[in-house]
């Protein structure tokens, strides 16, 4: 983000003059919380909507909720509103300011913030969609579940950021190959089992089998019976479960434990 020729002041300006860019970057107006923030708003300790003054138009790209909150206090007027408005910002700027945002009134939903990292142009969120992509996957920016669709966008992210593009190809091309796309199969627990498992056993295991094994268990088991275990901490748990799984009884491919 170009930040040299960025400067903001506050103004009042008329709400029907804000424009919410939601088709690109920003939520759907969640009117339940509207309520939530209409019924404890207290105008004196408010925060002004942050703007973006760009082409001749004001964009909103934090605050929304409490101006949709204000109107609904005035009665569904369009009224007066103090913004804290900036200038100098692309479209691009204003996406990557929106995923950053850290509100407690409307916190962003994982798919929310990364399809704005999306719409920003994210070096990181860019290279993981593709990465996810490849594999025949899509990034459920709604995080619906269903087949083929993304839906842990948080855990897979931070997974793709720890162990590195290559790694976590080769994790999620082994989820599809075994469960062509199963919505459980793409659970975080079991996105983490896997992936995990391919970068601490990179280099020693056999993706064939890998492969073959998954393909005859439930993905499901590996949520069941690692959210069970109580041996292990956190992500080991389901670790341990897709290390289990490959080895199974055979003492010759099995691996070591490692974890």
């Amino acid at each position: 983000m170009n930040t040299k020729n960025l400067f903001c002041r506050e103004i009042v300006l008329d709400s029907r003059e804000l424009v919410i860019p939601r088709t690109t970057y920003q939520r759907t107006l969640n009117e339940d919380r509207v309520r939530r923030i209409a019924a404890e708003f207290d105008e004196r300790i408010a925060n002004e909507p942050k703007v973006s003054s760009r082409g001749g138009r004001y964009y909103v790209f934090d605050g929304q909720h409490t101006i949709a909150a204000r109107k609904f206090l005035n009665g569904g007027k369009d009224l007066p509103i103090r913004c804290k408005v900036f200038y100098g910002l692309t479209e691009s700027d204003e996406a990557l300011l929106f995923a950053q945002q850290t509100g407690a009134s409307a916190s962003l939903t994982a798919g929310a913030r990364f399809r704005a990292l999306i719409f920003g142009g994210d070096e990181d969120a860019m290279a993981f969609l593709k990465a996810t992509e490849a594999v025949g996957l899509c990034v459920d920016y709604k995080q619906t579940r269903g087949a083929k669709r993304l839906a842990c966008i948080s855990t897979a992210f931070g997974l793709f950021q720890k162990v590195g593009d290559g790694v976590y190809r080769e994790a999620m091309q082994a989820i599809v190959d075994a469960w062509k796309g199963d919505p459980d199969s793409l659970r975080a627990e079991t996105v983490q089992g896997v992936v995990e498992f391919v970068d601490l056993y990179r280099g020693e295991y056999s993706r064939k089998r890998l492969v073959t094994r998954l393909r005859q268990m439930d993905p499901v088991v590996i949520f069941r019976e690692g959210r069970a275990m109580t041996s292990l901490p956190g992500y080991k748990r389901y670790l341990y479960q897709v290390y289990r799984i490959y080895n199974g009884s055979s003492a010759k491919t099995a691996l070591p434990m490692k974890f």
